[in-house]
């Protein structure tokens, strides 16, 4: 099929078809990001594995995910954007099939691999896509579609999550994405091949592409396999730590003096753009921490279910749906630093708030804080891309897109396998100091035993108290951590001057 010189924009039912259709592509990939949050403890149940381990469905994904962001650009040029887009589209939904299908925690973490290799591109493409088939006059309603899937799928996803783990299984949280996916691949080849694009041979960076994926692959398994191989005690912890060290160095010298990089580091030149990262990078990965903690916390030592856990987790994403327009239009009349410091300062207050959570405490008590807390998620996240783009060259701004995307994802991934590991190292620390606390002189057994209950129950009791007052210090004290974050990333971005010019957002993913 010979590509379009000048591909006309869709109308009509063609043109909402054609734009439901990119809207449920991205929603899928977003969603697949956080929808196994609330279900790592069915997961690891239904595996045998610990839930740390369970964490690795999330990170995986996410790392994978993040690799690929840089390559779409080469795979659209190579290939053509329709056609990588489909197949892209069919892989992403055999790969959900077969996560479902996985007897074990070594496939299912390969599976997710696969998945999150498949659904890097979507993302970009997908918007991409539409900005294409709509015409000039309804492009912005183009990306205020594509900016609400992004936005709404994060908040879906815990909840959807929770009520398919309590009421069919695990599973089926990857079984809801095969034949949306299929659907998709199908029906956006046939309405869209119209707009593929021309077909080049543009070089690719193999080097850095292989160094890229041994730095961060190495530190990421490093992360994730710390705490089971006790670290640096583990000659494996250190062959991983070594690897990534010297990939990261080999990967910074190469990319630096490379031609045409994969991913361009130049642009860290511009104090606006490396400020911004910094800012995005740091908030990203506190909040992606506390949002996979949440349920954690909840599901295991407070009595909830994996809907309920869900339920509370969404409440971060209702006011922030809100207030997306009001953010959208300050960042044209307000100097975005101002908007992302309050923002970010106000996602770092209430996460400080939470830093004082006490096991009696109520849904609402719980869940309050979490809705309040996404006032803030649009100030922090609609205005900041802007003022990263607007601080590169116009021609730097699609490879600027692409590089504080991709960052943007493994920071959620590595702060993921931190503050898990962290959480449970605090718990073993909190219990230890408690247990010379806790009944000393006996009184509390001699009581419970008075009551009517057994000194085996008695003993059973104290040690249940014990370990859930050592998780409730653990959470609180991870949760104070990710505030400071927040706070200085709030601060950080004052390190960037104020924008001479509006950048064009389009190109962010």
């Amino acid at each position: 099929m010979s590509a379009s010189s000048k591909p006309q924009v869709l109308h009509g039912g063609q043109l909402i078809l054609a734009g439901l259709m990119l809207a449920i592509t991205n929603f899928l990939v977003v969603l697949d990001m956080t929808i196994a949050n609330v279900s790592v403890p069915h997961i690891a149940g239904g595996l045998a594995v610990s839930p740390s381990q369970g964490t690795w469905v999330i990170t995986s994904y996410a790392v994978a995910e993040a690799i690929t962001v840089p390559l779409t650009g080469f795979l659209a040029a190579r290939f053509g954007t329709v056609r990588v887009f489909s197949t892209s589209m069919a892989l992403f939904g055999i790969c959900s099939l077969l996560c479902g299908l996985a007897p074990s925690l070594g496939f299912l973490v390969l599976f997710r691999i696969l998945q999150g290799l498949s659904g890097g591109p979507l993302m970009p493409l997908s918007q991409t896509l539409l900005l294409r088939i709509f015409p000039p006059e309804k492009k912005a309603a183009a990306i205020g579609l594509w900016s609400m899937t992004t936005l709404v799928a994060p908040i879906t996803g815990p909840l959807l999550g929770g009520i398919i783990c309590d009421n069919l299984s695990w599973p089926y949280i990857f079984y809801i994405n095969v034949p949306l996916a299929l659907m998709c691949s199908y029906f956006g080849w046939n309405a869209l091949k119209k707009f593929e694009t021309k077909i080049a041979k543009p070089r690719v960076d193999i080097v850095g592409l292989i160094l890229l994926v041994i730095w961060v692959g190495s530190f990421q398994f490093m992360l994730d396999e710390g705490k089971n191989l006790d670290w640096f005690e583990s000659p494996e912890i250190w062959v991983l730590a070594i690897t990534s060290a010297i990939g990261f160095a080999a990967f910074m010298i190469w990319e630096l003096t490379e031609k045409e990089p994969i991913v361009n580091l130049r642009v860290f030149r511009h104090r606006g753009y490396s400020s911004s990262v910094l800012t995005i990078s740091l908030a990203f990965g506190a909040f992606f921490a506390s949002t996979v903690l949440t349920p954690l916390w909840l599901q295991s030592y407070m009595g909830y279910t994996a809907t309920w856990a869900g339920k509370t987790t969404m409440m971060t994403g209702v006011l922030a749906v809100f207030m997306a327009p009001l953010a959208a239009k300050l960042s044209g009349k307000i100097d975005p630093r101002k908007l992302v410091f309050g923002g970010v300062m106000w996602l770092g207050s209430v996460t400080l708030y939470r830093s004082f959570n006490t096991t009696d405490m109520t849904y609402g008590q719980i869940a309050f804080p979490l809705l309040v807390q996404g006032i803030g998620m649009p100030f922090f996240f609609v205005p900041l891309t802007g003022l990263a783009l607007s601080s590169v060259d116009p021609e730097e701004t699609a490879s600027a897109a692409g590089l504080m995307s991709f960052l943007r994802t493994l920071a959620g991934a590595f702060a993921t396998s931190l503050v898990t590991t962290e959480w449970e190292n605090q718990t073993n620390v909190n219990r230890a100091e408690l247990v010379g606390q806790v009944d000393a002189m006996g009184s509390t057994a001699r009581a419970l035993s008075h009551a009517g209950t057994g000194m085996e129950q008695s003993r059973n009791i104290i040690d249940m108290t014990l370990q859930s007052q050592s998780v409730m210090l653990a959470t609180n004290q991870i949760f104070f951590i990710a505030a400071l974050c927040f706070i200085f990333a709030a601060c950080a971005i004052w390190l960037a001057p104020k924008p001479m010019r509006k950048a064009d957002t389009s190109e962010a993913h």
